[in-house]
Order: C-alpha cells, then sequence, then structure tokens
C-alpha cells in the first residue's frame, strides 16, 4: 500500500464535509474561551474577594498532568517560586504558606484528584479549575478551596480561566481573555475550510509539509510547548516522525541531512524513509538575542543543506494569545495534512 498526497482533496466539498468532526473544534476554539471566561466570572470574583484577606503565597505549585502550560506561561513571571507538579503528588515541603492551583479540564483525571486531596489535607491555599460536579470538585472540599467552573472540557480554555485569576492577584501576567478568543477567531477564519488553498495559510502548510519528515522548533518557552504541540498534531495525522525541541536536539538533524541530489528523478518518491526533513519555524516576535542566534544557526543549517523553511507568525497581543494562534495554526495544518493523505 502506498500513501500520497492528493492536494486537490484540500478544498474538496465532499472530503472536507467528512472532516467536519475535526474541523468544527478547531473553529470553535474561540467560543470555548469565551464561554470559560464568562461562566467563572462570579467564583472569579468571590475567590479574588476572598484573597485580599491572605498575604502572598510563599510559593504556587501548579499541579497535575496539566501543569506544564501553566509553568510555560507563569515561571518567566511569577515573583514567587513557582514549581510544576506533574505527578499525582505534592512537593514534600508543600503546605500552608503555598498555593496549589490544578487545571482538569475534564474532572476525572485521579492523579488531579490526588493531589487536590493532599493539597486540602495539608492545608494549602487551593484554586481548582475543573466542572464543578467531577471527580476532582469532589476532592475539593475545604476552607481554603476555590473552584473555577468549566464546562468545555477545553485544555486551553481552562487554562484562560486559571491565568486570569492569577494575573488578578498579581501572581501571572496579563491574560486577556478576549484577547485570546480573538486570536483563534482571527486563525479560524483565515485557515478555513471554506477558504480555497489559494489563500489559506494552512492549507498551503499542509502541502509543504506532505512530502516531509517535519522539524518544529519555537524560540520562547510558549512558542517551543506549541511546536511541541504541533509536532503531536503532525504525528497523529501522518504517522511520521516530526520532532520539536531545543537547537541542540534539532541541530544535528539539520546537519545530518545530505544535500538534496539535483538529478533525481522528482516522480521517484523512494521509500518512506527518504522523506526529507522540513524544519518548520513557529514566531511569536520574541526577539531576544539568544533566539535570534539560535534561529540564525537553525536557518543557515537548514540552507547549507538545501532544507526546506516554512514560518508561522502571530502578532497577537499577549504571549497566551500568541501561543494559542501558533499552536491553532499547526493543528489546521495537521488537520488539513491528514485529509489529503490517502492510501492507494
Amino acid at each position: 500500500m502506498v500513501t500520497w498526497f492528493d492536494e486537490a482533496r484540500l478544498d474538496d466539498e465532499a472530503a472536507l464535509a467528512a472532516a467536519d468532526g475535526a474541523l468544527r473544534p478547531l473553529a470553535e476554539a474561540g467560543a470555548r474561551v469565551r464561554r470559560e471566561a464568562h461562566d467563572a466570572q462570579e467564583a472569579t470574583r468571590e475567590a479574588l474577594s476572598r484573597s485580599r484577606d491572605l498575604s502572598r503565597p510563599r510559593a504556587v505549585i501548579a499541579a497535575g498532568p496539566d501543569s506544564r502550560l501553566l509553568r510555560a506561561v507563569l515561571e518567566p513571571w511569577c515573583p514567587v517560586p513557582f514549581v510544576a507538579w506533574p505527578a499525582p503528588a505534592l512537593p514534600g515541603w508543600a503546605g500552608s504558606l503555598d498555593l496549589v492551583v490544578v487545571l482538569a479540564p475534564g474532572g476525572s483525571d485521579a492523579g488531579s484528584a490526588a493531589a487536590v486531596a493532599e493539597a486540602v489535607r495539608r492545608g494549602c491555599q487551593v484554586v481548582v479549575a475543573c466542572p464543578p460536579k467531577s471527580l476532582v470538585a469532589e476532592h475539593a472540599a475545604g476552607r481554603d478551596v476555590t473552584i473555577l467552573p468549566t464546562v468545555t472540557g477545553d485544555q486551553l480554555a481552562t487554562a484562560v480561566v486559571m491565568l486570569e485569576f492569577l494575573e488578578q492577584i498579581h501572581l501571572g501576567p496579563r491574560a486577556d481573555a478576549e484577547g485570546v478568543a480573538t486570536a483563534l477567531d482571527d486563525v479560524a477564519i483565515a485557515c478555513s475550510p471554506h477558504r480555497d488553498l489559494a489563500v489559506n495559510p494552512a492549507k498551503m502548510l499542509a502541502i509543504a509539509l506532505a512530502d516531509t519528515n517535519p522539524i518544529v522548533w519555537g524560540g520562547s518557552v510558549l512558542a517551543a510547548r506549541a511546536a511541541r504541540r504541533v509536532a503531536e498534531s503532525i504525528r497523529r495525522a501522518s504517522g511520521r516522525s516530526a520532532i520539536a525541541g531545543d537547537i541542540e536536539h534539532l541541530l544535528p538533524v539539520l546537519e545530518a541531512t545530505q544535500q538534496r541530489d539535483v538529478f533525481a528523478d522528482p516522480f521517484d518518491d523512494g521509500p518512506r524513509g527518504d522523506l526529507r526533513p522540513l524544519l518548520l519555524v513557529l514566531e511569536d516576535g520574541d526577539e531576544e538575542p539568544v533566539i535570534r542566534e539560535q534561529r540564525g544557526r537553525l536557518l543557515a543549517a537548514a540552507a547549507s543543506r538545501g532544507v526546506r523553511v516554512e514560518t508561522v507568525s502571530t502578532d497577537a497581543d499577549t504571549e497566551l494569545a500568541r501561543y494559542s494562534s501558533l499552536l491553532l495554526s499547526g493543528t489546521y495544518a495537521a488537520e488539513y495534512l491528514r485529509i489529503g493523505l490517502v492510501d492507494d
């Protein structure tokens, strides 16, 4: 069986209709952020009122398997020590002086429930974003516990609710749910299945990815996290070895790539393992000197080996909005890649 990419499927109404179950949730990402932010307003106001009587925590612990997104946002900014703790427990030193925050979009994760229960037992301040009737919520009964109610099961929308609360108690950067939702809406409009591939950046990126093993890089902490998530989406869509990582992981791959043979038959695809890499750069506007230097090294290595480079960029207002925009753009491209790949 041979797998090939049929770009005509990206504008084929029947093929796009068949993929509606995957594409529609991408288009609704902004609406989910708005809904979560709206539904959590009252609980957030109550939590802010209670927090006025509390001193600044000694440390913030993001617990549970979804803690890594909070780490990417908060670690460079949080004015007190910050720890991401994805294990179903807490650090041994955690106690009543510390704030434990938990994202549980589905509310059924046993590890998150265990972390919340332990935080309550130790007397920590606890803020949990989860469905109000869920396993995690059941373990969050306590005097110093705040539940920010969620309903969509969306990790990003749940994180926005938590980050808006942390912003207002001066423990996190500007979150701006409406800005995140607008950035997501902008991507959804630009990458809509109803826009043909000539003017659709996600469809064009899918075509570029079609015959490659992608290497995805983002320079900032959040862009790097988006790169890992996009690489995961590409792997799921294509079954290919899309990778993401820091420059020390990716540079050797580029430097080991053989120069393209200009005399090779362009119609002979060769075995699947001979697919060349493509460098996909996620640009969030961070121009720190170290990021510029790393980007330059990667681009130079790609140019020296004849490796194609594609860039996804965003000019959204906040760090979280830029992360969201990059992630959704890459996810759209992965879905269009899935639609275009056919087996004969």
